[in-house]
């Protein structure tokens, strides 16, 4: 029997208990894995009851300890894409404070990467003035 990539329900109740504090949380099932989501941006994702959260250039040096495991990623045509999620350590479950200091990093982080992907508006055309 092959294990199951989404989060077993005590650990997403787990998660949702601990990440309460951050607002809404929701977990949606996406590429095999559950997708932790608050305010409408992905900031967590949980694939065989393990947490990643998301990383940027800015919060990076706070996930320093979590270099020790590697980076959610996927094989697509032949190179390995980086997903920037990487594994939250495991001492962080019985530090319920640090915890959602590390998830309030990556929901920071997660902003950032959809405020970088929203589309920008075109630029306002300079209408002659009349005189």
């Amino acid at each position: 029997m092959m294990a199951s990539m989404v989060a077993s329900d005590s650990f997403a109740e787990f998660l949702r208990e601990q990440l309460a504090p951050l607002g809404r949380v929701t977990m949606r099932r996406m590429f095999g894995k559950t997708g932790l989501f608050c305010g409408g941006v992905m900031f967590g994702m949980v694939t065989e009851n393990m947490l990643y959260f998301r990383v940027d250039a800015e919060n990076e040096a706070a996930f320093e300890e979590a270099r020790s495991s590697p980076p959610l990623n996927y094989e697509k045509g032949g190179s390995t894409i980086d997903l920037s999620f990487w594994r939250v350590p495991e001492r962080l479950f019985d530090e319920p404070d640090e915890l959602l200091t590390w998830a309030r990093a990556a929901l920071a982080a997660a902003h950032r990467v959809a405020a970088k992907r929203k589309p920008k508006p075109p630029p306002a055309r300079k209408r002659p003035v009349a005189r």
